[in-house]
């Protein structure tokens, strides 16, 4: 790879964990807002989600792929196979830590690895001329 894609490159996963640290800090609250208050961990992970994928639609795309087409179907539609992950995700991780927001966090985490290379790959693709 050419130096100076690995540095556009670089420089745009620095960007996407720019805005996935201020997306989490909104959806991670919401989530944890709504268990405190006594809502089932996974109907506040939907309700969160939901929230949280209009947040982050404009953070991603105009932050981390602003080069990009718009590509608010793409992005729905990704976010609908995201929160399956998420959700098989927050079952699987629930088994082995027992707190819903230790729980919850560590999701988040291991699905936004993934979630980079859906944005990255299928929704925000590059502007034709």
């Amino acid at each position: 790879m050419p130096p100076a894609l690995l540095s556009t490159r670089a420089l745009e996963i620095f960007r996407y964990y720019q805005a996935a640290v201020v997306n989490t800090l909104f959806g991670l609250s919401a989530y944890a807002l709504l268990v405190w208050l006594g809502m089932n961990m996974f109907v506040a992970q939907l309700i969160s989600h939901l929230m949280g994928m209009t947040f982050n639609y404009f953070s991603y795309s105009r932050h981390v792929f602003r080069a990009s087409a718009p590509a608010k179907g793409r992005f729905v539609l990704s976010y609908g196979v995201n929160y399956l992950i998420s959700l098989g995700t927050l079952a699987l991780v629930s088994r082995f830590i027992a707190s819903p927001f230790i729980a919850g966090f560590a999701t988040t985490m291991i699905v936004s690895v993934i979630n980079y290379f859906a944005l990255k790959h299928l929704v925000f693709k590059a502007k034709t001329a």
